[in-house]
């Protein structure tokens, strides 16, 4: 029997995984799947009983899952407290402590959210990007790092950016990969970006080399590009349909991310994953904790939602109930219902809802 960990963390993280429980515990009854669910702390939560942001009894619960579940993690109750200590520590620590290396980010256009992108509809409708990001290295793991005191007394912060080449090749196959299905899933042709800053980091420079050397050798079939990471900032906004999968380390893919998600109008409706190399993932929505609204039943819980239909089909290999979740929330904005951040004044026929109702509503159209 397999176990999913769920982390509701902090914000409005609670209130948009106790949504998400409940469309993982329907379909786990309709299909059957089997599935046996924990619960832990992370983030600022877990300081508060623990007084660490990732405590070793989490630790233990989420090496033994076969998936983790995050609502999200942070806040400013926790922006006075030790640096080393602060919530999203936890959140580093736990993907580094599982090797979840790989973050997928589905950038998709819901057609009945056309308008609530700030791009014309007829440059962003049909976008389905795949962002792949390297998770575990780069800037934000590298050493040394500090901020230090220098002879003449001032102060200097140094972080340091770093990539093996075997860290390179394992999220370049990921990648590589993932087009591969997705070129055949839609009868097109393979294609891949991969984003870099060749021109002036070294580091960038051997990720460059390293993802030709792989294409050429593994994956001749599939067509390879690259392009500049401030290039690819402005292409996104200009001409976003150019790019399928595009594949980065994790200081840009962190940045080219969070731009393509709100291509699509709004970052409450993405989910993404994070996977090892036997497909064991921690899921969760892009979004952050949105603490100015938690607790008033205004968070979207649609992204936590779909990212239980990823951990179905990426961990689980579950097509069918993914689908159905997908299918689900389609079906519910068909019916016109929108929490406030997918909200558009002027189109008719629209329901404000909270986020209660809207996880009742994709329950509903399960049922």
């Amino acid at each position: 029997m397999a176990t999913v960990l769920t982390l509701a963390g902090d914000g409005i993280g609670p209130e948009i995984m106790t949504q998400a429980v409940a469309v993982l515990k329907a379909v786990n009854e309709k299909f059957e799947l089997g599935l046996t669910l924990e619960e832990g702390d992370l983030g600022g939560a877990a300081i508060d009983r623990a007084g660490v942001p990732l405590p070793e009894d989490t630790l233990q619960k989420a090496r033994a899952a076969d998936a983790v579940l995050l609502g999200a993690v942070g806040g400013p109750k926790w922006d006075g407290i030790e640096r080393s200590i602060r919530p999203e520590r936890g959140l580093l620590k736990i993907r580094s402590e599982l090797g979840l290396f790989a973050n997928l980010r589905v950038a998709k256009l819901y057609p009945q959210l056309a308008n609530a992108s700030s791009l014309k509809p007829e440059i962003i409708s049909g976008l389905d990007l795949l962002i792949v990001r390297e998770l575990t290295g780069g800037i934000y793991f590298g050493e040394p790092r500090g901020i230090r005191t220098l002879e003449n007394g001032e102060q200097q912060g140094y972080n340091t950016m770093v990539y093996k080449t075997s860290e390179i090749e394992r999220i370049g196959k990921v990648a590589f990969e993932l087009a591969k299905i997705r070129a055949k899933a839609n009868g097109t042709a393979a294609k891949i970006c991969s984003v870099d800053k060749a021109n002036v980091l070294e580091v960038t420079e051997l990720w460059k080399q390293t993802m030709i050397k792989l294409q050429q050798s593994e994956y001749p079939e599939v067509e390879l590009s690259h392009m500049y990471a401030d290039n690819a900032c402005m292409q996104l906004v200009r001409d976003p349909k150019q790019f399928d999968v595009m594949v980065t380390g994790n200081m840009f893919g962190d940045i080219l991310s969070d731009e393509a998600a709100m291509l699509t109008g709004s970052i409450g409706m993405l989910p993404s994953a994070s996977l090892d190399e036997n497909g064991k993932g921690m899921y969760e929505p892009c979004h952050g904790s949105a603490p100015d609204i938690a607790g008033q039943d205004k968070a979207n819980p649609l992204a936590t939602i779909l990212s239980v239909a990823m951990m179905l089909r990426y961990t689980f290999k579950h097509e069918v109930s993914a689908a159905a979740i997908e299918q689900a929330v389609s079906d519910v904005l068909d019916d016109g219902l929108r929490t406030g951040d997918i909200m558009d004044s002027d189109e008719t026929g629209l329901t404000l809802v909270g986020c209660k109702q809207m996880g009742e509503a994709v329950l509903a159209k399960l049922g």
